[in-house]
């Protein structure tokens, strides 16, 4: 597995198919592995966090989630096969979490949106085995330990993981080894996309690399902030890279 470093962050230079082909490795193995995707956004919070950045480099698999991420490979001369977004995983997953009896665990966003994401799943895929599901709000170590038990005691194969960043990449890095499931993949957003609470973007819009725009203009107030000051870094960090190369 060819995996490329980009902007001190490292990526698997795999194609969505390489990658399901991956994860059904993983859960054969019955070992703990860790998935995480890299976009804009993880790669400037990357630089400023050097925590984030060793845990994302420890991931047992690193996909490339954003065409900007794709496009900064190929300047830098180290093309990506393809952006692997994560809520295709998901659904492709879910897909064949059902066709091979792989058993999931549903963990994140507020208590009827998980719910209704399972709900969505097993009306669209009725053997789907769910292990269990949980909001994702909890306070203090305590409740934290109770989580990590109760999805240790699902014998879950698949762990979906829907809280924002940095906070999924913590909490799969402090706790994987514990809960011991095969494969765990933070989703972020993708339960409200998995239901049609938030719409995806046409897909002449992903191609193109304007996916950020159509999600902006559905939360301009709540993204103005991550696209149009914080991501900006981006720029910077890649003419700094170039010029490094």
């Amino acid at each position: 597995m060819q995996r490329i470093t980009l902007m001190g962050c490292q990526i698997d230079n795999l194609s969505m198919e390489d990658t399901l082909v991956k994860v059904e490795q993983f859960i054969q193995s019955g070992q703990p592995h860790q998935h995480v995707v890299v976009n804009v956004d993880k790669l400037v919070k990357a630089s400023r966090d050097e925590s984030l950045r060793r845990i994302i480099n420890e991931c047992a698999l690193i996909n490339a989630d954003g065409m900007p991420v794709v496009w900064a490979s190929r300047l830098l001369g180290t093309p990506l096969k393809e952006r692997v977004a994560g809520v295709d995983l998901f659904e492709a997953l879910m897909r064949r979490s059902a066709d091979k009896g792989w058993r999931v665990f549903l963990l994140g966003a507020r208590e009827d949106v998980v719910r209704a994401v399972r709900d969505t799943y097993l009306r669209k895929y009725p053997h789907l085995l769910i292990a269990g599901w949980r909001n994702g709000y909890w306070d203090g170590e305590r409740e934290e330990a109770e989580v990590v038990e109760q999805i240790r005691a699902s014998r879950a194969d698949l762990l979906f993981v829907a809280i924002s960043s940095p906070k999924k990449e913590i909490f799969l890095g402090r706790h994987q080894a514990a809960m011991q499931i095969p494969f765990a993949m933070g989703v972020g957003g993708t339960f409200d996309v998995a239901i049609g609470r938030v719409r995806r973007a046409p897909r002449w819009m992903q191609q193109s690399g304007l996916e950020w725009l159509f999600r902006f203009m559905q939360e301009p107030r709540r993204l103005f902030r991550r696209y149009f000051i914080d991501d900006m870094a981006f720029i910077w960090l890649l003419i700094k890279e170039a010029a490094r190369r």
